[in-house]
């Protein structure tokens, strides 16, 4: 009952959050009515297929990194299995109404598939988010000195550009510490270990990453791989803005307030936050010639929203391929993540 409640307060959160931006940007103060231009509008489909093939081809490094860090910890995956299993995570990711996240069920699959390899699966799946959260901090924080967007003359931008920089600074020094000496660290992670509750997953997480410490090659090509991910990420839903009717912020400008609004996904609700984040950087950063309509980074948002069920689609033929493998994994999931909540 009690995880029942949590994910529906999550979706109604969500509901929330979105709703109010809708209002909010079809009630502006006298400006133009972004979905009213949306429709009325001629769009550009050539450059929203560009953008579709962007996104697409971003979500597939992704893969593709995942599939690199499970080979890296000996685990005799096929990337075509590496594939179907990252389609089912991607799938669940996005379905706000899941009770199980996307990265326990890759994690139960890939442990279901290839037994005796639990704790270098959790480990595979931990260390690659982890990677895409820093990197995705590493690019915001490059590309906000390299285009000088923590100059522009508005006072909010500058404070976001500083809180970047500590984020990505506290992120490279706590990874630093993490991936140290075990006559340095390994005491540390067994006396946070103690701590009442969070102890234990705590420690399994920072003992999942040490697990990568003596392959720094695998390290460096995921990260590769990952900058391929936030510019291709970037790249598309800069074309997604040219595909829409309405002025837009440049690609450098995108470069920047992409990887600031995907930051917001550590807020752990399924949409909104990152929408928000969008259409609040895009009435912000000031552009060249005719001001932007307010509202339309929220609709660049849900546009990207649009092509990543796009893409979830493609995964759902190993779904129903597999009906019955992904019901024996949904009960193990819910089962670990109920164990998990109770320990």
């Amino acid at each position: 009952m009690k995880k029942l409640l949590l994910t529906f307060l999550k979706v109604g959160l969500s509901v929330a959050i979105v709703g109010y931006l809708i209002y909010d940007a079809t009630h502006g103060k006298g400006h133009a009515n972004v979905f009213a231009n949306l429709r009325d509008e001629p769009k550009q489909w050539d450059w929203l297929f560009i953008a579709f093939a962007a996104n697409t081809f971003a979500t597939l490094l992704t893969f593709i990194r995942w599939w690199f860090l499970i080979r890296a910890q000996g685990i005799p995956c096929r990337f075509r299995d590496a594939l179907r299993i990252s389609f089912w995570g991607y799938l669940f990711n996005l379905a706000p109404l899941g009770i199980v996240g996307g990265d326990l069920v890759k994690a139960v699959m890939l442990d279901h598939e290839h037994h005796g390899y639990r704790a270098p699966a959790i480990a595979s799946v931990f260390v690659d988010r982890v990677i895409g959260l820093y990197w995705l901090f590493i690019v915001a924080s490059t590309a906000i000195l390299l285009t000088g967007f923590w100059q522009l003359p508005v006072p909010d931008l500058w404070r976001i550009s500083l809180a970047m920089w500590l984020v990505t600074l506290g992120s490279t020094v706590g990874l630093a510490i993490v991936l140290g000496p075990e006559f340095l660290v390994g005491g540390a992670i067994r006396i946070m270990a103690r701590i009442p509750r969070v102890g234990r997953p705590l420690e399994s997480l920072l003992l999942a990453v040490r697990m990568y410490r003596g392959k720094p090659k695998v390290l460096v090509i995921s990260s590769l791989l990952t900058i391929g991910v936030h510019l291709s990420f970037a790249s598309g839903c800069y074309c997604i803005a040219c595909g829409l009717p309405g002025n837009h912020l440049s690609l450098p400008q995108h470069f920047v307030v992409m990887p600031l609004s995907a930051a917001m996904q550590v807020i752990p609700i399924p949409i909104g936050p990152t929408e928000a984040a969008l259409k609040y950087l895009y009435e912000h950063v000031p552009v060249a010639g005719p001001a932007i309509i307010e509202g339309q980074g929220l609709v660049v948002s849900l546009a990207y929203r649009l092509i990543t069920l796009l893409i979830a689609a493609l995964g759902i033929f190993y779904y129903f391929g597999n009906r019955r493998e992904m019901a024996e994994v949904m009960h193990e999931a819910e089962a670990e993540q109920e164990a998990e909540q109770k320990a």
